[in-house]
């Protein structure tokens, strides 16, 4: 039940781990942050996605890169975890700033590659794009990373189709990491994911259960009615469902607590019939496909 991240020719689990909510506002300790990320590990997750822009401010920027490092050493099986990182958002006082200058893309994965004890990123994803730095400079400096060998591959996020093959031209894509869920359903027909499926591209969900409205899911009456038919969680169903629209697709929730990264990777045993699928479709006016396998 593996999908393969584009055409790096690794494969992985298509739920991961969005490890964001462990170094933002409201984060837990330390301690209780490296269980979750081991249990994760343990309950099968194989992606793990961080940014160095997941953390307080500009005086904590790597905070959660440097704690999944840690979680990855303390797990026996953290070397078997493909993690991908993001450069391209600066935090002064806590906003979020893009900066997609190559100058800043280059410091950025190199303070990255420190914070994680790395040679070379697996995968290091433009975080967003900086509407006042040429599009074709910020990525040029990731194929400059990648031709250096810090970078092994590059992939964008929060892009659109025009963008993805402008940098094509630039770079080999493998990903692209775009918001996907049952409150933002759009991510799923703006014609990125139906991109990324015919050019063998991967696309990573990000606040796949809807980020802040998570907590709205608990109380839809058709995810209450299916998750008690089902025997899963509300989440979990959301999850399955997430898995249907593509093969391409990989699911990253994120978690701050054992049970919520234990209930995620239980996702990947439901399955939804052509009727649930409609169910849900019409609930979250979305348009996922009963003919989509639920994984690979």
């Amino acid at each position: 039940m593996r999908r393969s991240l584009g055409s790096s020719g690794v494969m992985v689990r298509p739920i991961g781990l969005g490890a964001m909510p462990m170094s933002i506002e409201g984060r837990p300790d330390e301690a209780t942050s490296i269980e979750v990320i081991c249990a994760a590990i343990d309950a099968g997750h194989e992606l793990i996605d961080t940014a160095d822009a997941y953390c307080l401010d500009e005086h904590d920027v790597g905070h959660n890169e440097r704690l999944v490092a840690k979680a990855l050493a303390a797990s026996s099986r953290g070397r078997q975890v493909l993690v991908a990182t993001k450069g391209g958002v600066r935090r002064p006082g806590g906003a979020w700033v893009h900066d997609g200058r190559p100058a800043h893309i280059r410091s950025a994965c190199e303070a990255s590659l420190r914070a994680l004890g790395v040679e070379a990123i697996t995968l290091y994803q433009l975080h967003a794009p900086d509407r006042e730095v040429p599009f074709e400079d910020t990525v040029g400096a990731l194929a400059d990373l990648k031709a250096e060998g810090k970078v092994e591959h590059v992939g964008l996020s929060n892009v659109d189709v025009g963008l993805i093959e402008r940098a094509r031209q630039v770079v080999p894509i493998v990903s692209v990491q775009n918001q996907a869920s049952p409150y933002h359903p759009q991510g799923l027909s703006d014609g990125v994911l139906s991109y990324c499926e015919s050019e063998g591209i991967a696309f990573i969900a990000y606040s796949p259960l809807g980020g802040w409205r998570a907590g709205r899911i608990a109380h839809e009456p058709v995810l209450q009615r299916l998750s008690l038919q089902l025997g899963a969680t509300p989440y979990q169903v959301v999850l399955a469902w997430l898995l249907k629209a593509s093969p391409a697709l990989i699911a990253i929730p994120g978690a701050s607590k054992v049970e919520s990264a234990l209930g995620s990777a239980g996702a990947l045993d439901l399955s939804l019939s052509l009727t649930d699928l409609d169910e849900m479709n019409a609930t979250f006016a979305a348009k996922i496909s009963p003919r989509s396998p639920t994984a690979e």
